[in-house]
């Protein structure tokens, strides 16, 4: 599905576009880059028509996606379905970084390290996840961070943790921005089940590492976050939600 060109904010590449990079069709990856087992193809296919059946959901820009080399996905973080949502319109394999309580659950456990989650303490500097994230991307992986740390409380993109940037300008060979849009207004933080709703993920045009370490930590935090304020205003725009309002 495509959307249109006209009042698009300052930043923002052309028309949202719905198809995959044509490098990654048919698996047809890159040598040195990692592929998806069959039980992460079989898991990814079971999130994607387990979230459909619940929400209608569009995803645009998924060219964006590296054929080669590391990367770093920036997202903001709506609802629980955001790891399987921001991946869901993926070719390559994502690792995630996921709260450390959910793995206390010895089953839950061994699923979530299937599709390639690690845990994370949240509210915490947790250099070992910092670490393990790097380890992954050195290894040519792609890695989903939410940088906000946790769920929206309004919709609205919150700062971002400062680890991020270790990521992009250190391991990551790119940074892909990410924004999800309406899994807030299904699925807000206080509500204690999901509802029927209208989702769009949108990925942002990757920045290379090299243009990542021409910045400061600040100034590379702002570029993202203002990047996903930038899409997300878009985005509402398109779908008929109202803007939300930042200071």
């Amino acid at each position: 599905m495509t959307g249109d060109a006209t009042n698009r904010p300052a930043g923002l590449a052309a028309a949202p576009r719905s198809h995959p990079n044509p490098l990654l069709r048919g698996w047809g990856f890159a040598e040195g880059v990692p592929r998806p087992n069959l039980w992460y193809r079989f898991m990814r296919r079971v999130s994607q028509v387990s979230i459909c059946a619940l929400w209608q959901v569009r995803v645009f820009n998924r060219h964006y996606e590296p054929a080669r080399g590391s990367a770093v996905y920036i997202c903001n973080h709506h609802s629980f379905l955001d790891p399987m949502l921001m991946g869901i319109g993926l070719q390559r394999p994502m690792n995630y970084m996921a709260r450390d309580t959910l793995f206390r659950m010895p089953v839950f456990k061994q699923i979530l390290k299937s599709v390639n989650a690690f845990p994370v303490k949240r509210a915490t500097a947790d250099t070992g996840a910092i670490k393990e994230a790097m380890r992954r991307l050195k290894a040519g992986g792609q890695v989903a961070v939410f940088a906000e740390g946790t769920r929206t409380r309004d919709g609205r993109i919150g700062p971002f943790l400062p680890g991020v940037v270790l990521l992009s300008q250190r391991a990551a060979d790119w940074t892909v921005p990410v924004l999800i849009d309406g899994a807030f207004e299904a699925w807000p933080r206080t509500q204690l089940v999901p509802l029927p709703g209208n989702v769009v993920v949108q990925y942002a045009p990757a920045i290379p590492q090299s243009v990542a370490c021409q910045m400061s930590a600040e100034e590379f935090v702002g570029r993202v976050r203002r990047t996903l304020i930038d899409m997300q205003t878009d985005v509402r725009r398109r779908v008929g939600r109202p803007a939300l309002k930042y200071d």
